[in-house]
């Protein structure tokens, strides 16, 4: 099969090559790099959400002749290096875009270890952070120390709050009971998460019958789901990652455990979670969640005419939301200074696809928090604002 120019370029760089958009002179360029998961266990979610993004809106933008600087459009040029899901080579790889390869900017890796991880090398050589696939209920105390640092999809105790109180409504409606069943992978993603619902489940008045960790690497989930289904919850909530996500709703099936309520983290919200799980899929629900209105059915078609695949349904769009972010502040500034950038981050609202996004105290916090599988799409149930479906209790059995 003939390869397309598009794919051998990409293909180059997994070596680390720049990209220069063909066709055109070779001149003063924007160079933007980043390290990625390409291989090793944050792939799935690094290859879903971050990376079809950075494509994207490198090809957009270009596509429009560049950035529009001062000094007129300039093109983007693009390095790359996978950082094998490992903290130690993303740190060596973000190193290197910047002193040896002297990118312009960098964008960051996927996955809450792997942000907190570089976070130091960003602000140690002033460069903008433009975290999105990160939760850390520490995001204030590092801006106060490094305000390059930004976080795009918000705090954990936003999701979690949303989360209890979604569940403290349900019950109070009489539609659920109050008993609900934790589990979380044991790392700071999931550490954080399950403690700030911890919190906040008592303060809504649920009652905690089970709340364990499990390792990274565990397997053995009709063992784990069998402990939980004999405290009869009638919720269950999985802080997990992807490869656990789509695990979970099999091995809930082989035991029998169907509870009103099923919440599943990362990975609820990709499309191969449809795509494995069909109408089974129906009910479940998960961190994100979108509108379906024009500008999500616009990004859609264009990510997937860009990237050959369907975004996800909670950190795709505010990835990309975060990059026309970048691009605002430079074309305000008509010119590449990463001191002047990160303050108009700070200060100024841009226009993106999620409407007007205002960064406050360098955190973005009217992201969708909580949605659900509806009828084939995987819509926002909470918060509870214009434009939130309403959540679907209980959900079907897995046999249906």
């Amino acid at each position: 099969m003939k390869e397309t120019r598009r794919s051998f370029l990409w293909k180059a760089l997994a070596t680390g090559a720049t990209l220069l958009v063909p066709g055109r002179a070779q001149g003063r360029t924007v160079r933007i790099g980043y390290s990625i998961s390409k291989t090793g266990p944050y792939a799935t979610g690094a290859g879903i959400t971050t990376l079809p993004n950075y494509r994207l809106w490198v090809e957009e933008v270009n596509a429009t002749g560049g950035l529009k600087l001062a000094t007129g459009p300039t093109r983007v040029a693009v390095v790359e290096y996978d950082d094998r899901s490992t903290p130690e080579e993303a740190i060596r790889n973000i190193e290197r875009l910047i002193v040896q390869d002297r990118v312009d900017f960098v964008l960051p890796p996927w996955g809450t270890a792997m942000n907190l991880a570089v976070a130091p090398v960003f602000a140690r050589h002033g460069y903008p952070q433009l975290g999105v696939a990160n939760l850390s209920e520490k995001t204030p105390e590092l801006v106060r120390r490094w305000p390059s640092y930004f976080s795009f999809l918000g705090l954990p105790s936003q999701y979690a709050e949303a989360l209890a109180l979604l569940l403290r409504n349900l019950a109070a409606a009489g539609r659920i009971g109050r008993r609900v069943a934790v589990v979380h992978t044991d790392d700071e993603f999931g550490l954080e998460l399950s403690n700030a619902f911890r919190r906040a489940a008592q303060k809504e008045g649920l009652e905690l019958v089970y709340f364990q960790s499990y390792p990274q690497g565990f397997s053995d989930f009709v063992s784990l789901l069998n402990a939980v289904k004999g405290r009869n919850p009638d919720a269950f909530v999985a802080f997990s990652y992807p490869a656990e996500t789509l695990a979970f709703p099999e091995a809930a099936a082989v035991v029998g455990f169907n509870p009103a309520v099923f919440f599943l983290g990362v990975g609820t919200a990709f499309p191969v979670f449809r795509q494995r799980y069909g109408t089974r899929a129906e009910g479940v629900m998960g961190l994100g969640g979108v509108v379906p209105n024009q500008a999500w059915r616009n990004y859609l078609e264009r990510h997937k005419a860009g990237t050959g695949q369907e975004p996800d349904r909670w950190a795709s769009q505010v990835t990309y939301a975060s990059l026309q972010a970048l691009r605002g502040a430079i074309e305000k500034l008509g010119k590449v200074d990463r001191f002047q950038i990160v303050r108009l981050l700070r200060q100024e609202t841009f226009d993106t696809i999620l409407g007007p996004l205002k960064l406050e105290g360098n955190i973005f916090r009217g992201n969708w928090l909580i949605g659900q599988w509806q009828d084939g799409e995987f819509v926002a149930v909470m918060p509870e604002r214009p434009g939130a479906a309403s959540p679907r209790v209980p959900k079907p059995a897995w046999n249906r």
